[in-house]
């Protein structure tokens, strides 16, 4: 869920479009995951550095994109407002995490052998040349 610095070990960025209309990817993942953590959407919002209209316009492009709303909201009043995942929100969820997981150990070799062909990596491009 937290930024990683460039440094450090590769990571795989996962966006599952759905035809033109509807992707879901690891930004919206982050979201909900806020969401779920803090109960609010403005909450989750300034956890991830964006505005409130940002965060629930994304919610309201989510909950129109599956059948069932991920994301369950009330006003404020005397009891205060309120966000939290619905069952399709912890299911959409739970998959997503689960598919980037498979994909990353899937491809792990892959990712590996893309890294060590990069720039500064330990290997025989590093070695200058006439040595």
């Amino acid at each position: 869920m937290c930024e990683t610095p460039p440094d450090s070990a590769p990571r795989l960025r996962l966006r599952i479009l759905f035809g033109t209309d509807a992707m879901l990817g690891p930004g919206k993942a982050d979201l909900l995951e806020h969401i779920r953590e803090t109960g609010s959407i403005a909450a989750a919002g300034r956890a991830m550095a964006m505005s409130y209209k940002r965060a629930w316009s994304l919610v309201e492009e989510m909950n129109h994109a599956f059948r069932d709303p991920l994301v369950a909201s009330s006003r404020g009043g005397t009891k205060g407002g309120g966000a939290h995942l619905t069952e399709t929100g912890e299911e959409v969820l739970a998959n997503y995490r689960a598919l980037e997981e498979t994909i990353a150990e899937a491809g792990a070799d892959r990712i590996e052998t893309l890294q060590s062909l990069l720039r500064g990596q330990d290997g025989p491009s590093d070695i200058p040349e006439g040595k």
